[in-house]
């Protein structure tokens, strides 16, 4: 058995895919399904052909409400502190902000949480985050 993939409903599926590409993940294929009124985009990060993230758009929605009832994705990211100051920089929402030097949340625009996880040790407090508080809920 091996994992394949993790589904996200999106509204706005080029907004996601600039949140996506933010965090260094690309988008792999897209697939059309006019009869369904569905576009099936999967991404996955660049050199790993682990899991993936399938967005599903369907033409006729019109917003869906929630998020959390999802849970969150998990990534293991080289640099936290860089990685959330390129991401706030770019206007995406750090709900938890990695004051321990090991773990983050931030929010899609289709508010899923995505965990952040520092590779390897922990990286020593540093500002602006270690005094950070938290935004919302992670």
């Amino acid at each position: 058995m091996r994992f394949l993939h993790s589904m996200l409903r999106v509204s706005d599926p080029e907004a996601t895919i600039r949140f996506f590409n933010l965090l260094g993940i690309e988008e792999r294929r897209r697939f059309d399904v006019p009869q369904g009124r569905f576009t099936l985009i999967f991404l996955g990060v660049p050199g790993d052909e682990g899991g993936e993230v399938e967005l599903t758009h369907n033409w006729d929605e019109v917003g869906y409400g929630g998020g959390r009832n999802f849970g969150h994705l998990a990534y293991e990211v080289d640099d936290i502190y860089e990685t959330c100051a390129r991401l706030q920089a770019a206007g995406v929402t750090i709900n938890r902000p990695p004051r321990d030097g090991h773990m983050a949340f931030v929010r899609s625009p289709d508010n899923v949480s995505v965990e952040l996880l520092q590779k390897g040790d922990r990286l020593p407090p540093a500002e602006p985050w270690a005094s950070m508080p938290n935004t919302g809920e992670w």
